[in-house]
């Protein structure tokens, strides 16, 4: 590995670039999941998932999920998810139609105390 490291300076700079963005990531999840309840910690995974700010449009849809697998991510009970999912749908940041639409509304949750 070592070798095509200082002989691939192309895949080099992309393997370093990913580690730092892994490194980043993680740190931000630690952080989250230290500080964070678990309804905000659900909003930044859906937010995550959808992909906000990443791509053109203020609204996407979630590939389909399990409850099981966001409590999972989230580190909290399918129990609590189920909640918040209930009450983001009420709310209006998320609409189930055939896959799982987060809005752009979703981040006020994040964002606001």
């Amino acid at each position: 590995m070592l070798n095509v490291l200082h002989r691939e300076h192309v895949f080099s700079d992309l393997f370093v670039s990913y580690l730092v963005a892994r490194y980043t990531q993680t740190q931000a999840d630690l952080v989250d999941q230290l500080f964070n309840s678990a309804e905000k910690r659900l909003a930044r995974t859906l937010l995550l998932l959808a992909r906000f700010g990443k791509e053109e449009g203020s609204e996407s849809v979630i590939p389909k999920i399990s409850q099981e697998t966001l409590a999972e991510m989230v580190g909290t009970t399918r129990a609590r998810i189920n909640f918040f999912m209930n009450r983001f749908r009420q709310l209006g940041p998320i609409d189930y139609n055939g896959g799982l639409e987060v809005h752009s509304s979703l981040l006020d949750v994040v964002l606001l105390e």
